[in-house]
């Protein structure tokens, strides 16, 4: 009998999707990658619709909507609830060896029979933060003894790079910056350092003196350049290893990030499309066709379902995703073009994508200062820079139902009420919703790195 394909899936916190050389970035962040893929399937449009970290991934590791994982909070409390079924849980009941890397404590990792963890945060003693590399020196070790084991194995691990702070290691701190970071006379990172909530944060892991916002964003393509170069030697051990036509390797992330934009400041809040829009690689030998690229829109929801239709598992489960494969196949698959997000890192917050238009609803005032409602127009305005809520009003109100249909409908079929309603202590803070946005500006405050860790790494 033939032994069951492994499984090998490459989470990458907080990668934007625009900022990969494989989707048109003018710099080259993601040459092996971007190597990588071309032998195999690329997807062009693939959205993370709930924000942040706990509920991306447990999107992508039940293969469920933010009504099917209740789970819509960074600070969710208590565990994935029993009523969804997770991939390791699924893999582990056929067999599976599994191990997860650098992903322990949160909800979402649940089921997994290995967990190593790594130093992803702490700077060394340049500085600056190796992330990947301390992540592959945990990571090939591993993948070497599954590999030689006779059960199948499945790996997931979180790389941690692009997450802020983004502290690569040389030559990548000057690789897309020859400017003059510290001059006195540039004014860029005057807001960042104004708001207070996160400016002890930023301080933290700024350079002293740092003025220019450009080599912020510069630091983030060099630490997405930096685990590139990293994922080669991942890449390389499959290779080495001589499991590659037995090995599906999925690459994604859990969402994207927002940087100098959109006052949100190097983090993931805000349903701004930088922070939507994420990649996805799928790649097995002599199982996926080699060097293409679909456009149709997916989810991570969609992962679960395909990875295990390409595996040939099939779980009694009802997922929220649906398969990638017949689209892989050339086959028609009905698009969901218009769907509901999500956020509840640092705002509590809705809305309504759809190919022309963005809905923004808070559920609570913001600590930007932000109004409640936000419309942009993306053909016309795909940077999202110009609200017109109250110049389309018409606009607004038919998002708006369509919106509370969906969730209506949603709330049907589960059975449940809609999370983003019953979270109301998503902020961590022992209290209810915020009455104003200078509540929220005065409660909500991130003080260092360790603090940021915390909130990444909370277990209840």
């Amino acid at each position: 009998m033939a032994k069951k394909p492994n499984l090998i899936l490459i989470g990458i916190d907080s990668l934007r999707r625009d900022h990969m050389s494989m989707y048109g970035y003018n710099r080259l962040t993601t040459p092996h990658i971007d190597k990588y893929a071309e032998g195999g399937t690329v997807f062009e449009k693939l959205f993370a619709p709930h924000i942040p970290t706990t509920a991306g991934y447990s999107s992508m590791l039940t293969g469920r909507d933010c009504f099917g994982t209740d789970v819509v909070a960074l600070r969710h409390k208590g565990p994935l609830g029993d009523h969804v079924t997770t991939l390791a849980e699924v893999l582990g009941a056929e067999g599976y060896d599994t191990t997860c890397v650098g992903f322990q404590g949160n909800p979402a990792s649940r089921g997994f029979k290995n967990y190593i963890q790594y130093e992803a945060w702490a700077s060394d003693d340049t500085g600056q933060a190796p992330k990947a590399e301390l992540l592959n020196d945990v990571t090939i070790p591993e993948l070497k003894r599954m590999a030689a084991a006779d059960a199948p194995f499945f790996l997931f691990m979180r790389h941690m790079d692009p997450h802020s702070p983004y502290l690569p290691p040389e030559p990548f701190v000057r690789m897309f910056y020859d400017g003059s970071e510290t001059d006195p006379k540039n004014k860029s990172l005057e807001p960042v350092y104004a708001f207070k909530p996160f400016a002890d944060y930023f301080r933290s892991w700024f350079k002293e003196g740092l003025t220019d916002a450009e080599y912020v964003d510069a630091q983030y393509d060099g630490a997405v350049a930096y685990m590139d170069a990293c994922i080669a030697s991942i890449f390389q051990t499959i290779e080495t290893l001589g499991i590659e036509e037995e090995t599906l390797v999925i690459i994604t992330a859990d969402h994207g990030e927002t940087l100098n934009e959109h006052d949100c400041y190097y983090d993931h809040h805000g349903m701004y499309d930088c922070t939507l829009v994420i990649p996805l690689v799928l790649r097995w030998p002599g199982k996926i066709a080699p060097g293409v690229r679909i456009p149709d829109y997916c989810a991570l929801k969609d992962i679960m379902p395909t990875a295990l239709d390409l595996m040939k598992i099939k779980p009694r489960i009802k997922f929220d995703g649906r398969s990638l494969v017949p689209l892989m196949s050339g086959k028609n698959r009905p698009q969901e073009s218009e769907f509901y997000i999500t956020e509840a890192t640092w705002m509590r917050k809705h809305g309504w994508r759809t190919p022309e238009w963005k809905l923004i609803c808070a559920l609570e005032p913001d600590f930007h200062f932000k109004p409640e409602v936000e419309l942009y127009n993306l053909i016309d305005d795909p940077g999202e820079l110009v609200n017109v809520a109250k110049k389309e009003p018409a606009v607004v109100e038919f998002l708006r139902a369509r919106m509370l249909a969906h969730i209506a409908k949603r709330e049907r079929e589960t059975g449940r009420t809609n999370p983003m309603y019953t979270n109301l202590s998503w902020h961590g803070h022992d209290r209810g919703p915020f009455t104003s946005s200078q509540e929220a500006y005065d409660t909500l405050h991130i003080g260092s790195r360790t603090t940021a860790q915390k909130l990444q790494a909370k277990k209840d």
